[in-house]
């Protein structure tokens, strides 16, 4: 092959590549064509294999006249680009314009805040008015932490498989109440100390109305001098007459718990109904050495309750699976 042919096959390729350019519509039309007018295979690419044909003093002037008939469509191409892209914004500018000034008009229904939320946020404001911190730590815990700095033996019955979900791969459990965070808050604050634990806890539990294997506590701690069991009723019928009322009634049960000590299960007057709403008690002093606070000079009250109890009985609901089924018309109630 002579160098003037493949000059005029060249020019050839490039002014037919150049017309499909041009008769490209929109984006589409010209992105379909990117690989077979640039790509590895098209036309102009192919004829350097013709290369080989010419003598070797006219292969650099051959090659020449190839890339540069390419270069005029890799132009071609991408002016071609430009301006379609621009057709398509000043359409796009043109018939997707938002007139600001009109009124604003609803597009989706109102979201709703879980019940459990609501309760958990009003709990909270209540106790940061009566002057407590909120606290908060991991869901993944220690031994030590969740057990053996409350003074659960190592053969308590809350230790064993059939409680406490134990990490398989690393030392640890899943937390089986929010204690643990009041001792990290022990361990890392000195008296006086008043705060309020809230959050999720672990046990191993079969699902019914009134059971989960994961749940809510909110847990509280005050530590200081001179703090004695009427502090904590005081504390605890304010609480409750906040959230239920100021008519709600309140009796206090002895009961055991390895924390505290004395200790007591709290029930609430509902509906002219004794039902049992948490546990507290006094600070066990073994505890509070535990965490390095000396029981001498320093006491303090604890409490526990769940979370999902209060929502029940706050908002009538009758089964504690309402609030994980993320059933919409369950959470629109709510809004």
């Amino acid at each position: 092959m002579e160098i003037q042919e493949l000059e005029q096959q060249a020019n050839a390729a490039s002014q037919k590549a150049c017309a499909q350019i041009e008769s490209c519509a929109d984006l589409a039309a010209i992105e379909a064509l990117r690989p077979e007018l640039l790509g590895k295979k098209a036309p102009l690419r192919a004829m350097m294999k013709l290369l080989g044909s010419l003598d070797a003093a006219s292969r650099p002037a051959a090659g020449k006249i190839i890339n540069e008939a390419q270069t005029v469509v890799d132009a071609a191409f991408e002016k071609k680009l430009e301006q379609l892209q621009k057709e398509q914004m000043e359409f796009r500018l043109r018939n997707e314009r938002i007139d600001v000034t009109m009124p604003s008009t609803p597009t989706a229904a109102k979201g709703a805040l879980n019940p459990l939320t609501l309760t958990q946020r009003e709990m909270e404001r209540i106790f940061i008015s009566m002057g407590y911190s909120i606290a908060e730590g991991p869901e993944t815990e220690t031994e030590f932490n969740n057990f053996d700095a409350l003074n659960l033996p190592a053969n308590h019955p809350a230790r064993d498989m059939h409680d406490t979900f134990y990490l398989k791969d690393v030392p640890g459990i899943l937390r089986t109440h929010t204690s643990p965070v009041q001792v990290r808050y022990m361990l890392q604050n000195k008296p006086p100390l008043a705060i309020v634990a809230p959050g999720r806890v672990f046990r191993v539990d079969d699902v019914d109305a009134t059971h989960s294997p994961v749940f809510n506590q909110m847990e509280g701690l005050f530590v200081g001098k001179d703090v004695t069991m009427a502090d904590l009723k005081g504390t605890l019928l304010q609480f409750i007459r906040a959230m239920f009322g100021e008519d709600v009634d309140l009796r206090f049960r002895p009961s055991f718990f390895p924390f505290t000590e004395p200790s007591a299960e709290v029930d609430m007057k509902w509906h002219g109904q004794w039902l049992e709403v948490l546990g507290c008690g006094m600070v066990n002093p073994i505890v509070l050495r535990n965490v390095n606070i000396d029981p001498d000079v320093y006491q303090g009250f604890a409490f526990g309750l769940g979370i999902e109890r209060f929502a029940m009985l706050r908002y009538g609901v009758d089964s504690i699976r309402s609030f994980y089924e993320n059933d919409l018309r369950f959470i629109k109630q709510f809004a």
